[in-house]
This record gives C-alpha cells, sequence and structure tokens, in this order.
C-alpha cells in the first residue's frame, strides 16, 4: 500500500492544493469523491465561511478531505479552533514554522502536513512532528520559494533528507507528471493549477478560461519582497515590472498591490488589474475538466506511463 493512500486513507495519491479563491467545498468534495484529497482552502475564507465550508463539505462527501491553512493570517487562532470544533481529520499549515501549531493540531487527533519549498525547511517539519511534508517546486503557482528551485531538483533533495512521507507539488498535472515525481522519491502528488481549470473550482470562470489559454513563458514568478507569487502577465503584472524599474521600497510594493488584489483576479474575474495566481504547467492544460474526469485521466496515464517505463531499450 502506497504511504500517502494510507495516511489519508484515500485511493489514488493525488491532492488537491488547498488554492485561495478556488478551492471551495465543491472542488474539494469532488476531488475526495474521486479518490484522491480534497482540501478546502482557507487563506481566502473568513473564519465563519470556512466553517460553512467544512460543514457542506461534509455533506457533499463521506470521504476523508482536509483543510489548507497559511499561518501567515492574524485570526490564526480562530480558524484553528473551527478546524477542531467542526472535527476536521487532516490539516496542511503553509507559510509560517511548523513548531507553531503541529502540537496543538496532533494533540487533537489530526493528521499535519507543512508545505515547504527546501529540505532545510522539510526537516524543521519533520521535527516539528508533521506527518508529511509537502515539497513546492518553484514550478508551482501561488506563494513560492525565493531559492527557485526547481520540482526537479527539490524531490530528491527533501527525499535524501527526510524519513517521513513525502508529497510533491509544482509542476504536476498529468499522469505521467506524477509518475516522474514518484520515481524522483515522492510518495504522492499535491495537484494546483490543473484543478484550477475544473468544473468545481470557485475561481471565476474569466480566470479558468485564461489558464486554458496561458502558453509556455506565459507566468513569472515576483513580488519576492512580499511573498514570491506567479503571475500570468497581466496589466497588473506589467505594472509590477514597471515599479521594479525604480527600484522601488517595500512599502511601495505594497501600495502597488493594494488590498484584494487576487481576489479581484481569480475571484471576481478581472483580468487587467487583478492577480492571476498560476504554475508554470498551465501551458499543458487546454480544456476546463470536471474534478473526477481530472483525477481518471492522470491515473490512466499514470498507469500507461508505468507501463511504458518497463520497455525502454538502450
Amino acid at each position: 500500500m502506497n504511504k500517502i493512500t494510507q495516511l489519508f486513507n484515500i485511493k489514488y495519491p493525488i491532492v488537491q492544493g488547498g488554492m485561495i479563491w478556488n478551492s471551495g467545498y465543491k472542488l474539494a468534495s469532488a476531488v475526495s469523491n474521486a479518490g484522491g484529497l480534497g482540501l478546502i482552502g482557507a487563506g481566502s475564507m473568513y473564519p465563519e465561511v470556512l466553517r460553512e465550508h467544512i460543514q457542506k463539505c461534509k455533506k457533499a462527501t463521506y470521504k476523508p478531505f482536509g483543510v489548507n491553512i497559511p499561518m501567515l493570517y492574524p485570526n490564526i487562532q480562530e480558524i484553528m479552533d473551527i478546524v477542531v470544533e467542526e472535527g476536521v481529520k487532516i490539516v496542511f499549515t503553509s507559510a509560517g514554522n511548523p513548531k507553531t501549531w503541529t502540537s496543538f493540531l496532533k494533540e487533537k487527533g489530526i493528521t499535519v502536513v507543512h508545505v515547504v519549498s527546501s529540505s532545510v525547511f522539510a526537516l524543521k517539519a519533520q521535527e516539528a512532528g508533521v506527518d508529511a511534508v509537502v515539497a513546492e517546486g518553484f514550478e508551482a503557482g501561488g506563494h513560492n520559494g525565493r531559492e527557485e528551485t526547481t520540482t526537479l531538483t527539490l524531490i530528491p533533495m527533501v527525499k535524501e533528507k527526510i524519513q517521513i512521507p513525502l508529497i510533491a507539488a509544482g509542476g504536476i498535472a498529468t499522469g505521467r507528471g506524477m509518475l516522474a515525481a514518484m520515481i524522483l522519491g515522492a510518495d504522492g502528488v499535491q495537484v494546483g493549477s490543473r484543478f484550477a481549470a475544473s468544473v468545481e473550482s470557485s475561481a471565476h470562470n474569466n480566470f479558468k478560461e485564461t489558464i486554458v489559454t496561458v502558453k509556455e513563458g506565459g507566468t513569472q514568478l515576483t513580488l519576492k519582497e512580499l511573498a514570491p507569487v506567479r503571475l500570468v502577465k497581466n496589466k497588473f503584472f506589467d505594472d509590477v515590472q514597471e515599479l521594479y524599474q525604480k527600484g522601488p521600497s517595500k512599502e511601495e510594493l505594497v501600495q502597488l498591490l493594494g488590498r484584494a488584489r487576487a481576489k479581484k483576479g481569480m475571484f471576481e474575474g478581472d483580468l487587467e488589474e487583478g492577480e492571476l495566481e498560476i504554475g508554470q504547467i498551465a501551458g499543458l492544460i487546454h480544456e476546463i475538466l470536471p474534478a473526477e474526469k481530472i483525477v481518471k485521466e492522470m491515473m490512466a496515464e499514470f498507469e500507461t506511463a508505468q507501463k511504458e517505463k518497463t520497455t525502454f531499450e538502450f
């Protein structure tokens, strides 16, 4: 039995990324029902909205699901309390020190996974007592590591350092990508961008349509001084680059970013002024599909590629 399917009690070692403005209960429950692990993205939800999504997800699936919690939010205590009160069994933490909340969650019988961008942070997460880590490469959308370590190099380097299960993320949207990550040492994969362009994603349809039209080179990592994020090259992205030409202070970058810029782009569909976060793999995503079909197609391609791999001749 696979370490990840065993840890979460799921059929396939596929985790849907808990992306802000994309990962509501509809997407999480659809992925869980299809045999993967669905995650509700708490990062874009007020505490009571999160509670509502957890309650709706429990009604929409009887299978395991989890909540992704970025730890940089001011109402983090309230969010953690809601997760415990609602009986959530799996929590993915990110954007913060895993020591802060791991023991609190573990004491409540919750399985804890932490998202990292380097082997140094993977070791710290293991020392903090997490059950598994997600190692996310530079290709990923959303918040990223400053070191720009790619998934191809990150996965084996993390694997060399840790004993706990390893989930690969960043640039994985196909069965072949999944197989490659697992050959490099991952026990499972976390998929973000491919599920952002799903029927059940809570993102605005304008954003979904943008994902399927993004070409190779259509995204770039920026705003490293604040929190590195990979963006589609639109008017807002061009404004950021223009400001960089002037050697801006951190305050000037914050001022340009303003409030709710990601909500404006991904949730409200403003393709000019909004922040559109997506991974490099968007260049390989060509249609908006139901989450169940995405899981089925990934697994079918994974199994085909696995058979092909055994027939290599030199």
